[in-house]
């Protein structure tokens, strides 16, 4: 009994412990997720002042927090606009995009004639700009990123911001690029080829000015190749040394036309030269000149008049009974065809001679007549 109340003292101890535990833990919880205590009404001008004290001591959070505080307190006032892009400002400063942008946003929707409108736009820009992944990565912020500098650049085409928009612009097409081409090489290795095709023709069409062009057409020419399509390989390829002579996918793309005896020209490759006169080896005769044939005379007598019989009797009827029959006049542009001679068999119907001289085709091994 005593060792069966020792075991109960026991659990009873190892509970309450748990207990107490778990309530210092909850009393943690609650004071660290207690709200911040809130900033009494304050002038706006010392608001203002304290926020923008902040930021220049490092205090970034802080002066966002003050700045939001200024537009909330405030938002009537001429600082409620001028707080709102520094509150936006503050964010970027700390790598808090997903405050910064939607700041940035509002402030864009309400205050789209303000003088730092442009400014703005920038700042909008540079958020999605400064989270874009590895080309292994979603490209979700890149194409953000892409809309808005094209906004910047088309809204504000003479301010230094839209200068170094141009400048990310051509950066954040060139990834994009690239992120097509990771993919497209992905399905190339796989022998998904239609796949890859589509997406190394995005690059080509899309993305013209990019530094991944001349790696795209090379890579169709070998898709284009794998699948037998040979005329669209043929065509990256003329491309491919119209634009990038010197480039070196240009020179794997034209070996591997070459290989399957094509050229970008879409000819077949000549064959090679022989360096060597055949009539000169010894014991080797040069052939002899064929004379070329004459067609042969044809010695069949061409076939009588068909004489009308009775369709009843079966017996020929009277001469008076016969309708003339005019005989055929011969051409006088050649010899008339015999009825029955293989060049009579080839010849077409009366009425249905193509307009120019006739040739006739030779039998066999003949030469066609000159």
């Amino acid at each position: 009994m005593a060792t069966r109340n020792d075991y109960k003292s026991s659990a009873w101890t190892y509970g309450s412990a748990r207990l107490l535990a778990a309530v210092f833990a909850g009393c943690l919880m609650a004071a660290c997720s207690s709200p911040e205590p809130e900033i009494p009404e304050t002038p706006v001008e010392i608001l203002y002042n304290n926020a923008k004290d902040a930021l220049q001591t490092g205090e970034t959070r802080k002066a966002a927090k003050l700045f939001d505080e200024v537009e909330r307190q405030h938002p009537y006032s001429k600082w409620a606009t001028q707080a709102q892009l520094m509150s936006a400002y503050a964010y970027y400063l700390v790598d808090a995009y997903d405050d910064a942008i939607p700041a940035l946003e509002r402030f864009i929707e309400l205050h789209p004639g303000n003088r730092s409108a442009a400014y703005a736009f920038y700042l909008r820009a540079l958020c999605y700009y400064e989270q874009i992944e590895d080309v292994t990565r979603d490209q979700g912020n890149t194409e953000q990123a892409q809309r808005s500098l094209s906004d910047v650049v088309a809204r504000f085409p003479n301010t230094p911001y839209s200068r170094d928009a141009t400048v990310k612009l051509d950066l954040v097409r060139d990834h994009l690029a690239g992120k097509e081409m990771d993919v497209g090489r992905y399905y190339q290795v796989r022998g998904q080829y239609l796949a890859a095709i589509n997406r190394f023709k995005t690059v080509v069409d899309k993305f013209q000015t990019t530094s991944h062009v001349p790696e795209a057409l090379e890579r169709l020419t070998e898709s284009y190749v794998a699948l037998g399509v040979f005329a669209e390989a043929q065509k990256a390829t003329a491309v491919l040394g119209f634009n990038y002579p010197g480039s070196p996918w240009y020179q794997d793309a034209y070996s591997l036309l070459n290989s399957k005896g094509l050229t970008p020209e879409g000819n077949e490759v000549e064959p090679p030269i022989a360096l060597v006169d055949p009539s000169a080896v010894k014991g080797t005769e040069p052939a002899p000149a064929v004379e070329p044939m004459a067609a042969p005379p044809s010695d069949i007598a061409p076939a009588p008049d068909a004489v009308p019989v009775d369709p009843v009797t079966g017996l020929p009827l009277p001469d008076q009974a016969a309708p003339a029959v005019s005989a055929p006049v011969p051409s006088t542009d050649g010899p008339a065809l015999s009825t029955n001679s293989a060049e009579d068999l080839m010849a077409p119907e009366p009425g249905s001679e193509p307009s120019g001289e006739q040739v006739l085709i030779p039998l066999g091994d003949a030469p066609a007549p000159q």
